[in-house]
Order: C-alpha cells, then structure tokens, then sequence
C-alpha cells in the first residue's frame, strides 16, 4: 500500500452510511488516510438524521454532497467498502474489496441511527487498525 491508503465507501444514494464512514475516517484517520465515498444512484442531499447523528459525536458532515460513483473513484482507491446495500462495484485486481452489511439509515428516526453510526465507528477504528497497526485511532 502506498504510504498514504486510500479508502473508498459506497452505498446506493451515498446519503447515509458511506457519508457517516467517510466522516469518521477522515477524523478518525487524522489525516493518514485519503477518504472518498459515492453513490450508484446519488440522493438530492445528505440525510438530516445521519447529519444530527454524526454531530451527536462532533463530526460534521454537512458541507458533503452525495457523489455519483465513477470507475475513476474505483481506481484512485486501495480499499473499496461497500455498505450492505447490493451496490456492485466495478472489480479491479490488487484492489481490497469488503461489504459492512449495516442496516439503511433511511427514513429512520435518530434512535435507530446511533447504533448504525455507532456500528461504522467500530469498523472504522478496526479499518484503520488494519491499514496501519502501528497507529492507534
């Protein structure tokens, strides 16, 4: 891997779980790690819920946008995690592919999103150990 992994997390509207993964490795990751996150079929905006439910921790995500999800995204990336929705991602060999299958944060109330968010967290902090073991989140 090169000295600074690459990680990209996509879900269907790249509104909910991805964006809350993205936001919790790129404050969890402290820098160390390139985060991206993108959608096959992006939603108009970042879920309201999964925005309070990242704010509840100090992480704000609310300047993000979904993204469209591009093969050049595929390729830029070391680690491609997918979040348990049957997103197919385009397979490119020497890539690290996995699947965090986690409940959809959609049009759920907060109560049911601080354990999805809390779910990510611990994936993310075992992601990072894995990309680095020297480093600890």
């Amino acid at each position: 891997m090169p000295d600074r992994p690459s990680v990209l997390f996509v879900c269907v509207h790249n509104a909910g779980r991805s964006q809350m993964a993205a936001g919790l490795l790129h404050a969890l990751g402290g820098g160390r790690v390139e985060v991206r996150s993108a959608g096959s079929a992006p939603g108009d905006q970042i879920n309201p819920v999964a925005v309070e439910a990242m704010k509840e921790i100090g992480i704000d995500i609310t300047a993000e946008q979904p993204k469209k999800l591009t093969e050049a995204a595929v390729v830029a990336s070391d680690v491609v995690i997918t979040m348990g929705c049957g997103d197919e991602c385009p397979y490119f060999p020497g890539k690290r592919y996995e699947d965090w299958v986690l409940d959809d944060p959609a049009g759920q109330g907060l109560d049911a999103v601080r354990p999805i968010r809390d779910q990510i967290k611990s994936r993310v902090e075992a992601l990072i150990a894995s990309l680095d073991p020297a480093v600890e989140p």
